[in-house]
């Protein structure tokens, strides 16, 4: 069922709070998918989701190979019966204030601070579309 990624109901946005694993899909160069298991942070009143990540990774790679407009990426989550997917446009983040905030919000929603990581940077999602049932 598709809702509004800006504008949720109140169970859909519940779903996104509460902790789960998710995958995140980015597309490689060849155009395959690459699927990874993360941890993502929802902002429906910006309008993004987010990801931390070490800056090596192969999904940042393949954000960064989509050039300037960025990558297609899906994130999603599923307990049981219930799942959450949200769509948008992927770019890397590498402003201290930014993967600071992303930390933030990873911690409050994973009830754990990630170590320091120098390295740290974040996929974050310009949310284009939201489905699930939750």
């Amino acid at each position: 069922m598709a809702t509004d990624p800006r504008n949720p109901t109140d169970s859909y946005l519940s779903f996104w709070r509460e902790y789960h694993m998710c995958t995140l899909t980015t597309p490689r160069p060849d155009g395959t998918p690459h699927v990874v298991a993360v941890g993502v942070t929802y902002d429906p009143e910006n309008g993004y989701a987010r990801v931390i990540t070490n800056k090596h990774s192969r999904k940042v790679a393949n954000v960064l190979a989509a050039g300037a407009e960025g990558a297609r990426v899906a994130v999603c989550q599923v307990d049981r019966g219930r799942w959450a997917t949200l769509e948008g446009v992927a770019r890397i983040r590498t402003e201290t204030e930014v993967v600071a905030d992303a930390v933030n919000r990873y911690a409050e929603r994973y009830g754990r601070t990630p170590a320091p990581n120098p390295d740290r940077v974040v996929i974050e999602i310009a949310l284009t579309r939201a489905m699930g049932r939750a």
